[in-house]
């Protein structure tokens, strides 16, 4: 199966937070992952909080980062 590095939805109605965790493609979003990688949290500035070794880690693995993790990493690691 492939794997994939994408967002867990949590948190209550308007208020959403996203865990950031690796999973096998065939899972559902919510559902059982491998590893939790982070967290984000889009109503506070700068609300990204990642294991960088653990992310390039599966990387290096073959996961693949969906392209709303992807971006997110991308624009705060300069921050």
């Amino acid at each position: 199966m492939a794997t994939v590095i994408r967002m867990s939805r949590g948190g209550k109605t308007h208020q959403p937070f996203y865990s950031i965790v690796v999973s096998d493609q065939d899972h559902p979003r919510d559902g059982r992952f491998t590893e939790k990688l982070g967290t984000f949290n889009p109503l506070i500035e700068n609300g990204l909080v990642l294991q960088k070794d653990r992310y390039e880690h599966w990387l290096k693995l073959g996961a693949k980062p969906s392209d709303t993790v992807r971006t997110l990493v991308k624009k705060h690691a300069g921050a």
